[in-house]
């Protein structure tokens, strides 16, 4: 009796687990092409911890097609990217990371589409606080440099997986619609070269206020 109960209450905790895991994993709407998607608990590598304060600044300049990462107040890097077409515009505005999947299953009502070279949103994605929304891969390179999603931001598969070996939970994404000075001067600056400072947890939410 004591044994049949014990595996009883095991049986729960572990349905309860699987349910935390797939809450977790959330139904992401992929801008690749603007259909609804989830990521199965088994293909989730490891989701993070928000990160206390974030480490990494992402810009992104949507008339540029381009992404920034800034790290210690230093330009590392900057990624080629496509970005949402005129009808189906990229979100602007400071964002957040808000899961991180490696080799992500697709899925549309119908279909489910496996990591692989199939797959549009290619080998990784970075998921945003704004719903339905994410940095991801692609299985389209040729749509690198243009204006072609549903709103997300595509990366090739080789960038998407340096990004996302570079970032975590919590790391600020600032999505920016115009050239002002300030990302002139970032996408002008080489890398290593000083950038504005990164923001902490304290100014996004200060930021998100307004």
């Amino acid at each position: 009796m004591r044994q049949n109960l014990r595996a009883t209450l095991i049986g729960k905790e572990n349905r309860q687990a699987d349910a935390r895991a797939i809450r977790l994993a959330g139904l992401i709407l992929l801008g690749a092409t603007g259909l609804a998607a989830q990521a199965l608990p088994a293909k989730v590598s490891r989701v993070d911890e928000p990160a206390a304060e974030p480490r990494a600044r992402i810009v992104v300049s949507i008339p540029d097609h381009k992404l920034a990462l800034v790290e210690n107040g230093r330009v590392v890097k900057i990624y080629p990217v496509a970005v949402g077409r005129r009808v189906t515009p990229s979100p602007t505005g400071i964002l957040y990371i808000a899961n991180r999947v490696k080799n992500p299953t697709y899925y549309r009502p119908g279909v489910v589409i496996p990591p692989g070279s199939s797959d549009p949103v290619g080998t990784r994605w970075m998921g945003l606080s704004k719903r339905g929304y994410g940095i991801h891969g692609t299985n389209e390179p040729g749509s690198i440099g243009h204006a072609a999603s549903h709103g997300c931001i595509r990366m090739r598969n080789r960038d998407a997986e340096d990004l996302f070996s570079r970032v975590r939970i919590g790391d600020v994404v600032e999505l920016h619609a115009h050239r002002d000075a300030e990302i002139l001067a970032l996408f002008h600056a080489g890398a290593g070269e000083p950038a504005k400072p990164v923001l902490t947890a304290a100014s996004y939410v200060a930021a998100a206020a307004h």
